[in-house]
Formats: structure tokens, sequence, C-alpha cells
């Protein structure tokens, strides 16, 4: 392919580093359908099912980058619309098990019918719908009343994280359909493949990596279009953006908007590979963390979020195994390291370092 194309000066340097290298994990599980368990090069289902989760977090750091690093809008409810997501497909993994009767935990809580909002979720299209149009439709609705009345910066952060916890409490009540604080698991199938099949990892694995292949071509487009300029204007200074005769509200609530249904979409993605989902993804702590790896591979650059969740979630894998009880200290410690010696994040440390050896070339 030439590098002159379109799609090259599309995705840009960094991002084409990126991009190639999300392309290369998409032949990870395939290794393990053409070698046997016990070969050399069959990976072992942690790894691969780990790999899979970890890309679905590049992805929502992706989309709180869209907002934070290039709009100015720093969200902590963004665990909201991931969880949102993932209890939409979770429905639809439960109603799976029996499409005719009620889920497991209704019928364990005595429910006698299934409720309104359930209905339809045995169908994977349904599932996908509610998955898109929810979150998104809740995000416009949220931005529209947040924005017009001209809250931002630390008070809409606030509020963002009172959103998500006040989610959160609903959600735990047991009255609510959604499996109370238990959440939805035992999922047994998708579209009628084994979800535990080597076959079904494999397609959710690929199908995750092709959605982060996707979200990054998207953000890489609109960063680099006149609707990003603004975006990155609005950021810098929004006075000047309304003086120069440009109204925020719609290109904040577009980008807000967007980046809620990126979110969703990979709670979606998360939940047959995690085999759970439950109200705490909605926690005030889960929606900090999603900062905390964009502000550490380096916001406002696409690559840098991607970064910094692979790295975080890395380190977290190991941290919450040998050391569980210190991962929130260890976590801080990070976010604080980060702020003070590496404002531009990892990928402000390596444009740094190749700085310096062009200068002393």
């Amino acid at each position: 392919m030439r590098e002159d194309s379109l799609f090259f000066r599309l995705l840009g340097h960094g991002s084409r580093q990126a991009f190639f290298v999300i392309l290369a994990l998409m032949s990870l599980p395939l290794f393990n359908l053409a070698f046997p368990e016990g070969h050399a090069l069959h990976l072992p289902v942690y790894w691969v099912s780990l790999t899979g989760k970890i890309m679905c977090y590049a992805i929502m750091a992706l989309a709180m980058d869209l907002v934070w690093g290039y709009a100015g809008i720093l969200s902590l409810g963004h665990g909201f619309f991931f969880a949102l997501g993932g209890y939409a497909m979770g429905m639809y993994l439960m109603r799976a098990v029996d499409p005719a009767g009620l889920p497991p935990f209704m019928v364990f809580l005595d429910w006698k019918e299934l409720p309104w909002f359930w209905h339809g979720t045995e169908y994977f299209l349904h599932a996908l719908l509610l998955v898109v149009l929810v979150p998104g439709l809740l995000a416009f609705v949220f931005g529209f009343f947040a924005f017009r009345s001209r809250i931002k910066g630390v008070y809409f952060s606030i509020i963002t994280q009172a959103m998500t916890f006040a989610a959160m409490l609903l959600f735990f009540r047991n009255e609510t359909g959604f499996g109370g604080n238990n959440g939805f698991t035992g999922f047994q199938s998708v579209l009628e493949f084994s979800i535990t099949a080597p076959g079904t990892r494999a397609a959710l694995f690929e199908s995750t990596a092709l959605c982060l292949a996707g979200a990054l071509l998207l953000g890489r487009y609109i960063v680099t279009s006149r609707l990003g300029r603004i975006l990155m204007a609005i950021r810098d200074s929004e006075s000047r953006v309304m003086f120069s005769g440009y109204h925020p509200l719609p290109y904040k609530l577009f980008i807000w908007t967007l980046s809620a249904v990126l979110c969703a979409i990979a709670g979606a993605l998360f939940v047959p590979q995690a085999g759970i989902i439950n109200p705490g993804e909605m926690s005030p702590a889960n929606s900090i963390e999603i900062a905390i790896w964009v502000a550490v591979g380096g916001r406002g650059t696409l690559v840098g979020p991607l970064l910094g969740a692979g790295v975080v979630n890395g380190i977290k894998s190991w941290f919450t195994v040998s050391f569980p009880e210190y991962w929130l200290y260890a976590l801080g410690l990070l976010f604080v390291l980060a702020t003070l010696y590496l404002p531009k994040g990892i990928v402000g440390l390596v444009a740094r370092f190749e700085n310096a050896k062009d200068d002393t070339a």
C-alpha cells in the first residue's frame, strides 16, 4: 500500500503504528484454532481473554480522549455508558438461556412475568439497537441540558460522577429487574454458539479488534477534520469560538454523544468475554480510572489512550493477583507521578526521547 494513499494520510504516523499493532493482535486467537492445546504456539485462554478485555478498555479510553483530550470535557461518568452497553448485551445473553421463559435470576426472585423493557431482548439485533440507542439517547439528553446551561470544568465532572453513582445505586436494587448486586452471569451461548467454545472466543476477540481499529480510524478522521479543529478551539478557548460566530453546543453535544456510544459498544463487547456484568462497573472509581488511562498514555493523541489502557490494565492484572490490597494505592501513585513528571503521558515521553536523539545526531 502506497505511503501517500488516503488511508495512510488519514491515519498519520503514530495512529498508523497502533492500527497495525491491532491487526497483529487479531492473529492471536487464530493460533489457538490452528494449534492444539499444549502446543508451543497455543496461547492460554486466559491471555486471549485478557487481551480482548484490554482492547475493550482501549475503546473506552479512546472515547474518553475524544471528549477530554480534544474537546476539553472531563467526564467522570463514562463507566455508566460502558455498563449500559454491557447490560443491554447481558439481557440478550440471559434470554439466550431460555428465550421463552424468565431469566434465572427472575425465577429465583419469584418474578411472575417479564418486565416490559425486557421484551425483544431475545433477538440479537434488538440488543444491538439497545446498545447504541439507550446510551446515545441518555447522553444526548444529559449533554443537551448540561451544555445549554454552560456547565463545564469541574462542575461538569462532578455531575457526571453523581449521575453514574445514582445509576449504580438504582441498578443495585432487585426490583429494577437487572439482577441487583449480582447482575448478570451464567451466560451459555451467543447467536446459538457456545460462549466458551474456542471459535466463539476467537470471533469475539476479532470483533473487538475490528471495533477498536474502526474507532481509531473514526477518531483520526474526526480530529483531522474541520470538526476536530473546532473542538480543539473550544477546548482552548470556548469564549473565542463563540465570538468567532460558532455555537459550541452542537459540536460538544455531538462528540459527547458519540463518545458515550463508543463506550457502550466497548461494554457490549466486554460482557461476553468477561462472563459477567454487575452494578460495580458503574462505580465512580471505575470512571476515574478511565481518566487515569488517558492521562498516563497522553491525552489529545489518540494513540496515548490505547497505550495507557494497555499499560495500566497490564499492571493491574499483575498487581491484583500479587498485591490486591495495594492496587488502589499503586493506581493513585501512578496518576500522581504521571501528572508531575509525564504531563503529556507516555506518548510525550517517547516524543521527548526522539527529539533528544535527533538533536544529538
